[in-house]
């Protein structure tokens, strides 16, 4: 059974496992070796990754469990550098996947990391407004001046990115708000509170119709590559880097791409 854990560990409601169409764990229903056994043979696997993974990983680890009866993978989702930030604090997990090359380098550099990060999927920034676009934004130039624009903080993949973006075209952006996490940059949109929001191409795509999308045909040139690695403090460096290799493998690229993630 998946759990979906927040920055501080805490397990999600039983909403969100229904939601992701997950079965109940039933416990103290009956006794002996049977259950005995099955305490054996399970087996919890921790997964931190960047807050823009959040859907395609947890349809990759309903897979990984389909596939490893008895594995529970537990995610953790926030922004990069938070992660690596409660990774450095001693937070225990056995896989951490970044939105940007940045923030694993810096995990590496403080031995948080076991073997070589591999890349797995690429993604692009874009320009999203509510529907309707109410304060006429015309694209990633002056017409953002004086709007109600929310953007990632400084330090976060989404955030460093936008930064190098605006630099190259010139733009002083002026944000009413910088958010830690690129789907809270989405729900400040979707929610009315933002007149625009600069997130990844995949949070527009599962943002639907609650957003109109304006691409920043700049953004192409400069995409955010995504690295995975196994952690060197892990319980389960084997499960670890089975889950490593499914992700990477060409099953784990199909449900990446389904998301709009690039390939690398």
């Amino acid at each position: 059974m998946i759990r979906v854990a927040t920055p501080l560990r805490r397990v999600a409601t039983a909403a969100l496992g229904a939601a992701v169409g997950l079965s109940v764990l039933v416990g103290c229903a009956s006794g002996g070796d049977d259950d005995n056994a099955t305490d054996a043979d399970s087996r919890t696997l921790t997964v931190f990754a960047a807050a823009s993974l959040t859907d395609s990983f947890t349809e990759l680890a309903v897979d990984f469990e389909e596939a490893n009866p008895g594995v529970e993978v537990r995610l953790s989702f926030d922004g990069s550098s938070g992660l690596v930030d409660q990774l450095a604090g001693g937070a225990p997990a056995d896989v951490f996947a970044s939105a940007d090359e940045k923030n694993m380098d810096r995990a590496v550099g403080e031995g948080l990391v076991a073997g070589e990060p591999v890349l797995f999927a690429t993604n692009v920034l874009t320009l999203i407004t509510p529907p309707g676009n109410p304060a006429g934004i015309t694209g990633f130039d002056e017409s953002l001046s004086g709007t109600r624009l929310v953007i990632c903080a400084e330090g976060v993949p989404c955030g460093n990115a936008t930064r190098a973006l605006a630099e190259s075209a010139g733009l002083d952006l002026q944000p009413v708000s910088e958010e830690t996490k690129v789907t809270d940059v989405r729900g400040k949109v979707t929610s009315g509170e933002a007149d625009a929001g600069i997130v990844y191409a995949t949070d527009a795509a599962a943002a639907g119709e609650s957003v109109e999308t304006i691409p920043i045909p700049d953004a192409e040139d400069s995409p955010n590559r995504y690295p995975i690695a196994v952690l060197s403090r892990s319980s389960q460096p084997d499960l670890a880097r089975q889950f490593l290799d499914s992700v990477t493998g060409p099953d784990g690229r199909a449900v990446l791409a389904g998301y709009g993630f690039g390939g690398v």
